[in-house]
């Protein structure tokens, strides 16, 4: 799955805090979508160790689930 809008690489829509207790919440568009925890919130520091930013933009539309049903719907879902 891919960003063939390129959506993710130019908007960067997606943000995240980390929290206490190993938890994160996952921002879309300043609106709190998801947290995470326990093997998610893992593999989530280990994208932002990777330090590469499409990478971790893409990381948190797959976790959201809500990207894999293509842009409309993504960007529509959450309004």
């Amino acid at each position: 799955m891919e960003d063939k809008r390129n959506i993710l690489r130019d908007d960067q829509p997606f943000a995240y805090k980390l929290l206490n207790n190993e938890k994160a919440q996952i921002y879309y568009n300043n609106k709190m979508v998801k947290i995470l925890t326990r093997k998610d919130y893992a593999n989530l520091i280990r994208v932002i160790d990777a330090d590469d930013a499409y990478s971790l933009q893409l990381f948190m539309a797959k976790v959201t689930g809500n990207f894999k049903h293509g842009n409309k719907k993504f960007i529509n879902s959450f309004s």
